[in-house]
């Protein structure tokens, strides 16, 4: 009871200590919240630096090289599928390009392994993943460098379609699964990060709306407090502060609340669709190597041929479809959707896409490459015609020709259009971090400004009312 009374007659019997308490009631808020924002700043500036600088470019790293993987088998058997017997026959056109597509593949595969083995230190899981590949690519680069040994001599394909499929398989069952594991586990990374960066911003807009609310009440209750007791209606400096406050809290809400929308803007809208594209392009390639592989190992025409139907199901995906019934089935669908957006009668990676469509100009884009895909696919049934008719020559010519109208010429169509409305994704990625950068580093530091503002007008406009009293 002794120190409550001495509390009161510190704090509150007199009327200068209750000035002195108002004061110190808005300067601890202004400076808690002062606090608040400052924290909140500077975890959403560590977290764009790792939404930009490395976890994007840790999951876009994974998948080039699931990417690349693809490629360079693809390239390997159109290698040997254009390069005739030790070069007699040979396709030169399709041969050449295959030879620098598969070097290519091989740089780029080489330079993403590095870079994820960097990414992955600390993590034992994406460790052993990272080290698992680097094996396994040795070992496919050994086989295919035998194969493709073999095929230099007169008679040589047989053997080298052996040491081809183990090649295959090797990519088939270990390598490829490996590099999606580093996709999924990457993009789960990302997508935690996301999860905990909103959460926390979440938090922080509420707390700092309390706070900002808790210090205007202070400041109107230290204004009607000075206009009663002193029979002036307003405090030149208590007001003042009441609007550098309010600034405060206007600032600092909406950088907050900016960064919130930014960040989801970055992972939702455009890496989300980045991500299904990324897939889509991986599957497109392993698609397009079975047709090659299809074409080079007639042992293996049933196994490729479903591997075929599978990725084009991964794609766009119709139920019930076989490869007859496919292009049908595609043609009446897109007619669905053309006629009604909201008409989605398919599933996979296009339609991830066509749901999460955001920008100006990616509707559109999204729109052709399904139509360009569709091309692609016609021309598939047009090699598997040509192979049945006994045509071999001319099924292996259109599908690796770059001719206009040839497979190869409607694939690279395809992936053109793909990576259009990927790029469009990506830019409103970078223009996304850079707003969400922007809005922390342009609208905090006027917050803070107008926070230190408050406390310094509280004091000055209680200053000659606490000198009455001395």
């Amino acid at each position: 009871m002794a120190a409550w009374a001495v509390l009161r007659r510190r704090y509150w019997a007199t009327l200068p200590a209750r000035l002195r308490l108002l004061r110190m009631a808005v300067v601890t808020l202004a400076i808690a919240l002062a606090l608040l924002l400052t924290s909140a700043g500077l975890a959403a500036i560590g977290t764009w630096d790792a939404v930009a600088d490395r976890d994007a470019p840790r999951t876009t790293s994974a998948a080039d090289l699931d990417l690349a993987l693809n490629d360079m088998d693809a390239q390997a058997a159109n290698i040997l599928l254009s390069s005739g017997n030790a070069g007699q026959g040979r396709l030169a056109t399709p041969y050449a390009k295959a030879v620098g597509f598969y070097g290519d593949a091989r740089r780029t595969i080489g330079h993403d392994l590095r870079t994820l083995a960097v990414a992955a230190q600390g993590d034992r899981t994406d460790e052993h993943t990272v080290e698992s590949l680097t094996d396994d690519f040795a070992e496919y680069q050994e086989l295919i460098g035998r194969a493709l040994e073999n095929d230099g001599r007169t008679g040589g394909k047989p053997a080298a379609l052996v040491d081809y499929r183990k090649a295959a398989d090797l990519l088939r069952n270990q390598l490829l699964p490996d590099a999606r594991k580093l996709v999924d586990s990457n993009n789960r990374a990302f997508n935690t990060r996301y999860a905990q960066a909103r959460s926390a911003l979440a938090t922080q807009l509420a707390s700092a709306i309390v706070l900002g609310v808790l210090l205007l009440l202070s400041l109107g209750v230290l204004q009607w407090y000075l206009a009663r007791r002193f029979h002036r209606i307003l405090n030149p400096g208590v007001l003042a502060a009441t609007v550098c406050a309010l600034l405060a809290v206007l600032l600092g809400v909406q950088a907050l609340s900016a960064t919130a929308e930014h960040l989801r803007g970055a992972r939702r809208d455009a890496f989300d669709s980045v991500v299904a594209l990324s897939r889509a392009r991986a599957i497109a390639y392993d698609a397009n190597a079975d047709e090659s592989r299809y074409l080079l190992d007639p042992e293996r025409r049933n196994q490729y041929t479903q591997a075929f139907l599978t990725k084009s199901q991964e794609l766009y995906g119709l139920k019930g479809a076989t490869l007859a019934t496919y292009d049908d089935k595609l043609a009446t669908t897109w007619r669905a959707y053309r006629s009604d957006h909201g008409d989605l009668r398919f599933t996979g990676e296009f339609r991830r896409e066509l749901d999460n469509v955001t920008f100006a100009g990616e509707r559109t884009a999204a729109e052709r490459t399904v139509e360009t895909y569709a091309v692609y696919q016609r021309d598939d049934r047009t090699i598997r015609v040509l192979l049945a008719q006994g045509k071999e020559r001319e099924a292996v010519a259109f599908c690796m020709g770059w001719q206009a109208g040839t497979s190869n010429a409607h694939f690279g169509a395809w992936m053109t259009a793909l990576d259009k409305v990927t790029d469009i994704n990506r830019r409103h990625f970078t223009a996304s971090v850079q707003a969400g950068r922007s809005s922390v580093g342009d609208l905090l530091p006027g917050a803070l400004g107008a926070l230190a503002s408050v406390a310094a007008l509280t004091a000055l406009g209680l200053r000659p009312r606490l000198a009455e009293f001395r």
